[in-house]
């Protein structure tokens, strides 16, 4: 007797030789040999985390705009694989050209592999609005289907995949997957992540979630995160664009974003010290005025009052 393996499973073998073959893919990457920053020390698990959370958080020191150092904790780990990659944080235009790279990395290396997945929560949010990501945002969250993380974990958990930005210029990423992600229960709340796509250079990094069928509830779709939405709210997927890349988006999007965001996330032009510029079609930043600052503001008009003079603003 013949033992013949699914077809699809004989392509995705194929592909991958392929893959290896013009060096788009390197298989079986450690964190030592992708590290290209080595003079620091790793203080990944730092955080205080148990030690069954895949991804632990870091204990970083951060400098705050008045020169104060504050300890990054949950927050932080959300946002930066900082430990294993970096020590520092990215200015604030350098973080912006960084995502938009790893947001384009992810979607042309995802279509490359046959990997199906869409853009989601925040990330689904910066896409209706200029179809970028908006600025004030560190992650990014995209979504795949439970069988579609499985294959990556059996074939592609580990790679190094080059993204090449220019003639001259290329990028190493990583795609790491939480081997936590075959349980399925809300109970592993310490790995609701199921996989990274990571810039071994920045420490930036995609937060990957699969969904699957609910167990009791029927036509309804969960991820680990806790997150359900209707079948027929995701499927069929839409094509549209984000970042100058091809990407899937929801079917019903709208409905997605007003229950996850409220009715204003779709309509409000101002937000975390940006506002959006219709005829730019650009979220622009300024510098809104800190609430000790309106604080001392407002003494300083009291002052004034008394004095007799005239009044000055304290604005946001």
């Amino acid at each position: 007797m013949i033992l013949r393996s699914p077809c699809w499973l004989s392509i995705a073998l194929a592909f991958t030789v392929l893959l290896l073959q013009y060096s788009l893919v390197k298989g079986d990457a450690d964190i030592e040999s992708v590290r290209i920053h080595h003079g620091y020390e790793d203080m990944s698990g730092r955080g205080g985390d148990p030690k069954a959370k895949y991804w632990r958080p870091s204990a970083f020191i951060h400098t705050t705009m008045a020169g104060r150092t504050t300890p990054y904790s949950m927050k932080y780990e959300t946002t930066l694989t900082r430990s294993r990659f970096t020590d520092h944080t990215l200015p604030y235009e350098e973080q912006k050209a960084n995502l938009s790279l790893l947001m384009q990395s992810y979607l042309s290396s995802m279509s490359d592999l046959g990997a199906e997945t869409w853009i989601i929560h925040g990330t689904l949010l910066g896409w209706w609005w200029n179809r970028k990501i908006m600025p004030w945002d560190s992650d990014i969250d995209v979504q795949m289907t439970n069988s579609t993380v499985h294959m990556l974990a059996s074939y592609y958990n580990m790679t190094i995949h080059t993204f090449h930005i220019s003639d001259d210029e290329k990028r190493d990423y990583m795609l790491e997957v939480n081997p936590k992600y075959k349980d399925p229960s809300y109970d592993d709340f310490l790995n609701v992540i199921d996989a990274r796509w990571i810039d071994i250079e920045t420490g930036l990094f995609i937060d990957i979630t699969a969904v699957r069928p609910h167990q009791s509830k029927k036509g309804i779709m969960c991820s680990k995160d806790q997150h359900e939405e209707k079948v027929q709210d995701i499927f069929p997927l839409r094509d549209s664009l984000f970042e100058d890349q091809p990407v899937k988006i929801p079917y019903n999007y709208a409905r997605l974003l007003t229950q996850e965001y409220g009715n204003a996330a779709l309509t409000k032009t101002e937000y975390s010290d940006h506002r959006f510029n219709s005829t730019s079609m650009e979220w622009e930043r300024f510098m809104s005025m800190s609430s000790q600052e309106k604080a001392a503001c407002q003494v300083s008009q009291a002052l004034l009052r008394g004095g007799r003079r005239g009044r000055t603003k304290c604005g946001g």
